[in-house]
């Protein structure tokens, strides 16, 4: 696919810090159980190769709410059918996250500038830590990059009062740019990767698809969050099959969707994202040798291995992969 990513490098402007305080996440009384014969209690030690196969999890209740006190051992994990041996867990989720903001800045999204930018400065100030970076997106007609991966939050507030308009919206360009960035940039080995999307669900360009979309992003192992903005017609007049996308997008990639019925609602949805991305566990395995040159789809699978557990919570993760030929 040929497509340009522009790249825009705005001024720095001196914002006024804002308050980041994180509401208490509800969260599922903690699996206890006493510890095995002889376990160590140390985690693993995460190995640098490139074959490392890093998989973000949520575990959650009925309710939703985050399970935690999970250990390696309660986990069976597989690919395409063959069990694998899990090398690395996180229960904290301390791993780095490399994280794309894409805004729609289209007429039909981008109504209220205050709302949006002042949802996503608190977004970008409550869940960057020292070891995470945020790269700045916007689209409408084209896909402009507005801050390219930085620690640096004033950074990303300049950029946020650099958004451009437009009339038509870019979307699969987006996720597939945004995707791309991910698996270009350097990063640690086994960082998450997200894609986070402000958008009606509508792609209304001739270019990009569905297809190569979600092939992007799911060879750059990235997660699609998407805050789906409901227009103010009613329900009966709008076209559904954007958000049908958007649904079928993050369900697949690990991620999660919310909707946003009111703009007022933003920032709430930007604080479920913040809580989601906390409250993971980190897999990681490493992807055995296939076929003759290794490389393809293939697909992960992950259970708890106590029934009783199973039948009370749910797992959320990315089902696929892309592996890369070795050399």
């Amino acid at each position: 696919m040929n497509l340009a990513l522009r790249a825009i490098a705005p001024l720095l402007l001196l914002a006024p810090s804002m308050a980041s305080a994180t509401p208490q996440q509800p969260q599922a009384a903690p699996v206890e159980r006493p510890p095995l014969a002889n376990q160590s209690p140390d985690i693993p030690t995460l190995h640098i190769e490139s074959r490392l196969v890093s998989v973000a999890l949520n575990v959650v209740d009925e309710h939703g709410a985050p399970v935690p006190g999970l250990q390696i051992t309660d986990f069976d994990l597989t690919e395409d059918n063959r069990p694998q041996k899990i090398a690395f867990f996180d229960t904290e989720s301390k791993t780095p996250l490399e994280i794309v903001l894409a805004i729609d800045a289209s007429e039909s999204v981008f109504s209220d500038e205050h709302l949006e930018r002042d949802a996503a400065k608190t977004f970008v100030k409550s869940l960057l830590r020292e070891q995470d970076r945020l790269d700045l997106m916007s689209f409408a007609d084209n896909v402009d990059e507005l801050v390219s991966f930085t620690n640096d939050p004033k950074r990303i507030e300049s950029g946020l009062g650099h958004l451009g308009h437009g009339d038509a919206t870019a979307l699969y360009d987006a996720v597939y740019l945004a995707s791309q960035r991910l698996a270009e940039a350097p990063s640690p080995n086994g960082a998450r990767r997200v894609v986070v999307l402000i958008t009606d669900g509508e792609n209304t360009t001739r270019h990009g698809s569905y297809d190569a979309a979600i092939e992007q992003a799911e060879r750059a192992g990235a997660m699609i969050y998407s805050l789906i903005i409901v227009p103010v017609d009613a329900d009966a007049g709008r076209n559904t099959g954007g958000e049908h996308a958007l649904i079928q997008m993050s369900n697949d990639t690990g991620g999660r969707y919310y909707y946003v019925e009111d703009k007022h609602d933003l920032g709430p949805a930007f604080q479920h994202v913040s809580d989601d991305l906390r409250t993971q566990y980190t897999v990681g395995y490493y992807a055995p040798p296939h076929g003759v040159d290794g490389s393809g789809l293939r697909h992960i699978r992950l259970q708890l291995k106590d029934p009783a557990l199973r039948a009370r919570y749910q797992l959320r993760y990315r089902t696929a992969y892309y592996a890369t030929r070795q050399p």
